[in-house]
């Protein structure tokens, strides 16, 4: 039940398109533009680098938010590095799937910047390390390939590893089956952000995959 309730409480926070709000204020449905995704690269390429930056900074903070909810919530729990992730992939579905919407979201790579974030507070201070070394495996990869989903995929992929590495080093004070169902649950959030790339990875393969800094290809 308590998986459930933070999936939910994740679920109605991701629900908050930054995306697609911050597109109508300027009289666009970002969906029906560029890629026709709600998320920070799609609102980036079509409106410009302010919609883009309003776009992430509200796709983490809703992570932000709903980590915070349960992590007081469930203040108590000796699983709540678990039921914070739980809220985490509640967010990333409202974000990837809002009912309001279509289902018709984003992609849910800033949300994990957000994830990135909240969970690097778990051992301070060297968990902090989490967010320059996920950083710099989104930049590297966008640096010398200019593809912006090769650097999310690969940031992405990253951090479900040292999600791992961290605990099994016993970082989030958890026993082996909770850090194991956490592990799988990033797993998961991991495969779908692959899946929801499906489209650009049919691009990459064929080479018209759009780089960052470069005008859309028709």
């Amino acid at each position: 039940m308590e998986r459930l309730i933070c999936l939910a409480i994740g679920y109605v926070c991701g629900l908050l398109q930054t995306g697609y709000i911050v597109g109508a204020m300027s009289h666009v449905d970002i969906r029906k533009k560029g890629s026709g995704n709600a998320g920070t690269t799609n609102a980036l390429r079509v409106l410009g680098w302010k919609a883009g930056i309003l776009t992430f900074a509200g796709d983490v903070i809703k992570c932000v938010v709903a980590f915070l909810i349960v992590f007081f919530l469930f203040r108590g729990s000796a699983c709540r590095p678990l039921l914070t992730l739980y809220a985490g992939a509640g967010v990333t579905l409202g974000h990837n799937f809002p009912f309001y919407l279509n289902f018709k979201g984003g992609k849910g790579i800033a949300v994990m910047a957000g994830l990135v974030a909240v969970n690097s507070f778990w051992h301070l201070p060297a968990s902090l390390l989490l967010i320059p070394i996920t950083l710099t495996c989104f930049l590297v990869p966008v640096i010398v390939t200019r593809y912006i989903s090769v650097g999310s995929l690969a940031a992405y992929t990253a951090f479900l590893i040292e999600m791992i590495v961290l605990g099994q080093m016993g970082w989030f004070d958890m026993d082996a089956a909770h850090c194991y169902e956490l592990y799988a649950v990033l797993g998961l959030l991991t495969l779908l952000a692959w899946y929801r790339h499906k489209a650009n990875l049919k691009r990459l393969a064929a080479g018209t995959e759009n780089k960052f800094g470069s005008k859309k290809k028709e």
